[in-house]
């Protein structure tokens, strides 16, 4: 019954959009290309967008869809912008930031959302004996901050500013992505590195397992960082045990992440992107356990000025479980 209402709502959607194709029609013709930009490798983005990207190609008819690897959420909403992906994997902060066109983003870019997936969380990596057990025992240190353009990037240099350390100044910084930052701590080329995805993260497990390492408190700086930046920043907590030898809770920051389209996208595509997403989320959750906390009521809430696609909406109104 559930899905009759569904595909009643997308035809009347489509019509009322201008589009009229159903998906017999689309399977006539070649497939058409979804472009899904994701992260690097290691992180939880690359390996949760080409689960996604096989779950599309798989199950909508009349679609194929490939994921694209990125250095992170900057240059993910940069690529939708600018009509080189489709669908774009970001943290809640960042999008704001494109949303508002700041920082980042000369302009504003008109996306919109059609979930929140799952909490990201801030981690300062560093090797257990070093010396290093807060944000001010950066300063002089050889520190990753993320990926260029990687929403990393901008939590690290956020959460810096906060304990008046100038990333450009007060430490040698280098911009690595995850993967690459757990090797340069494990060959000794950097002191610690600054992360944000969600838990666990492979590269720093695999880490872990082979070298004794430490994360850093954060949990100070959220209540900060939504006075300067707004409620995205959440208080959070690394459970104990979530890497090798982390044996007790690390307070830190979480920032929700989310699935976003370009707001031209038509209303029915949307729509169906949105429902794959809970239909199939025994698949995504193969690719990553975050995958497992999706729930209809908490995917629809986005942080103003974010807004969800009017076709993502129209699920949760009316086609969702």
């Amino acid at each position: 019954m559930r899905r009759l209402l569904a595909a009643a709502v997308v035809t009347a959607f489509a019509v009322g959009c201008g589009g009229g194709d159903d998906g017999s029609e689309r399977a006539d013709r070649s497939p058409e290309r979804l472009t899904i930009t994701t992260g690097g490798k290691g992180g939880i983005y690359y390996e949760y967008g080409g689960a996604l990207a096989k779950v599309v190609s798989r199950h909508l008819s009349g679609y194929r869809a490939t994921a694209q690897e990125s250095t992170g959420a900057v240059e993910n909403l940069l690529r939708l912008r600018d009509g080189r992906a489709d669908i774009a994997l970001t943290l809640g902060d960042t999008a704001i930031d494109a949303v508002e066109g700041r920082e980042a983003f000369r302009e504003p870019v008109p996306l919109r959302a059609l979930a929140q997936i799952y909490g990201s969380y801030a981690q300062v990596v560093t090797a257990k004996g070093s010396g290093i057990d807060s944000l001010a025992g950066l300063e002089g240190k050889r520190v990753s901050v993320g990926s260029p353009d990687s929403g990393t990037e901008v939590v690290a240099e956020r959460l810096l500013e906060l304990a008046r350390i100038d990333l450009r100044k007060d430490i040698k910084r280098r911009q690595l992505g995850v993967a690459d930052s757990a090797a340069a701590l494990e060959d000794g080329s950097i002191d610690a590195f600054f992360w944000s995805g969600g838990l666990p993260t492979s590269a720093i497990t695999d880490l872990a397992r082979a070298h004794a390492v430490r994360l850093l408190d954060l949990g100070a700086y959220a209540k900060p960082l939504r006075t300067r930046y707004g409620g995205v920043y959440e208080d959070a907590a690394i459970p104990a045990g979530t890497y090798a030898g982390v044996t007790t809770r690390v307070p830190t920051v979480a920032i929700p992440n989310y699935i976003v389209v370009s707001e031209k996208m038509p209303g029915g595509l949307a729509f169906d992107l949105t429902e794959l997403l809970f239909t199939h989320a025994r698949d995504l959750v193969k690719a990553h356990p975050e995958s497992r906390d999706l729930d209809p009521a908490r995917a629809q809430q986005v942080i103003a000025p974010i807004r969800l696609h009017r076709g993502a909406q129209q699920y949760y109104d009316h086609g969702g479980p």
